[in-house]
């Protein structure tokens, strides 16, 4: 198969989850005999033309000026670069800035979007965003051949507002095997004598939710905020607990190898995501051996079930914080790596993508001897279809 995977910053990873998840799946396929080519942004760090057999092709990206807006010209110059290139199957990851532009993605490959979490319930963003973001969802729907969905949450969303299936594919992640103690060493850490978080410091993601009952607990462990804080909201948070001498903001950390160290070591891991699929960074930190306490909503749920502690607000923060230690939850520990190694596991998921391609494109050559339809997806407003789509009856999960 030939293979694009657009709606990334691009690869190797330096920025989040959708950028390590492309790099996982753009190496996976190549090594599996597939040409892929991932679309990366022209200021990425990385400018090669190749990595490990992946093509790169750089798009002209302006948000360093420009902010979310350069963000939709990136996209655009994406969509546009794919007309000349003749694929099977475009893969589109998300839909924030790339779904406007779906009635011009080429009428020949296989349109399959993951689509991310609900992006357009998240506080950080003021109501005319969070309005965009709800069409830019139902676009994304309606101009794609196939939808996947990373989460069970997820996947009911999509059936009940969209009455549209999806596949299921869970993200992935590793167990860790391999703790060295001497990580902590630059952080003057000790095993297991810290606490720690962390997310991209944003309003959503509880973080001065988390920080406020860490404030008020009577332990005075250390607390460790890994993120970048040098944001407009990063600095309210650290000028607001610059008196809290156990609370202590270390900057974003991309090194994996540190990051699974820090979490191996720590006594608790605080996970403050509030809407989304699966979050990256909550199933590492269960392949971490982390001992997790999360906030509590359906995604997080799916996935931790009774397998950790949970919180709404700060008063819960603070309980877990004086009276929660790792040592006392080994089962939780064993029964979340278990987890990793048997539904998160990367081979297996990656696995599950190949076979959805093979699938989906098997179905669409099928289904190209039959005559051409244009269809509205029912409970759905018309904006644009791709003149591939069929009804569901004749696709299957």
């Amino acid at each position: 198969m030939k293979i694009a995977i657009i709606g990334t910053r691009g690869i190797p990873n330096n920025y989040g989850g959708f950028e390590q998840f492309a790099e996982y799946l753009a190496v996976d396929l190549v090594k599996k005999g597939h040409q892929v080519v991932v679309y990366n942004s022209h200021y990425h760090t990385y400018q090669k033309s190749d990595y490990h057999g992946v093509d790169i092709v750089h798009c002209y990206d302006p948000e360093s000026y420009l902010g979310l807006a350069g963000q939709f010209i990136y996209d655009f110059n994406c969509i546009v670069n794919t007309h000349s290139r003749n694929f099977d199957i475009i893969v589109q990851l998300g839909y924030t800035t790339n779904s406007v532009w779906g009635f011009l993605l080429p009428r020949k490959p296989v349109i399959v979007t993951n689509m991310d979490g609900v992006e357009w319930k998240r506080s950080k963003y003021p109501p005319l965003v969070r309005w965009f973001l709800r069409h830019a969802e139902r676009f994304a729907v309606q101009s794609s051949d196939y939808l996947v969905a990373d989460s069970v949450g997820i996947k009911s969303h999509i059936t009940e507002l969209y009455q549209k299936s999806s596949t299921y594919i869970p993200y992935g992640s590793y167990v860790f095997e391999q703790p060295d103690p001497q990580v902590l060493d630059s952080f003057s850490l000790m095993p297991y004598k810290y606490n720690m978080l962390m997310a991209r410091l944003q309003s959503d993601n509880s973080i001065d939710v988390i920080l406020s009952g860490i404030a008020k607990a009577k332990s005075k462990m250390p607390f460790i905020v890994v993120g970048n804080h040098n944001t407009k909201y990063g600095r309210f948070l650290v000028a607001k607990y610059k008196n809290h001498d156990n609370i202590r903001f270390v900057g974003a950390i991309f090194d994996i190898e540190v990051l699974n160290n820090l979490r191996y070591f720590s006594n608790m891991y605080f996970h403050g995501h509030t809407v989304g699929g699966t979050n990256p960074s909550l199933l590492e930190a269960m392949g971490s051996n982390a001992l997790i306490c999360a906030y509590d909503n359906i995604f997080n749920k799916a996935i931790l079930g009774t397998d950790g502690f949970y919180f709404t607000d700060e008063a819960d923060i603070t309980t877990v914080a004086d009276t929660q230690q790792k040592c006392d939850h080994q089962a939780i520990l064993d029964a979340n790596r278990k987890k990793i190694n048997t539904v998160y596991h990367w081979p297996l998921v990656l696995k599950q993508y190949e076979e959805l391609f093979l699938n989906v494109l098997q179905k669409q050559n099928v289904l190209s001897l039959l005559p051409k339809m244009t269809i509205s997806p029912a409970g759905s407003k018309p904006f644009f279809f791709r003149a591939s789509q069929v009804p569901d009856q004749l696709k299957s999960e």
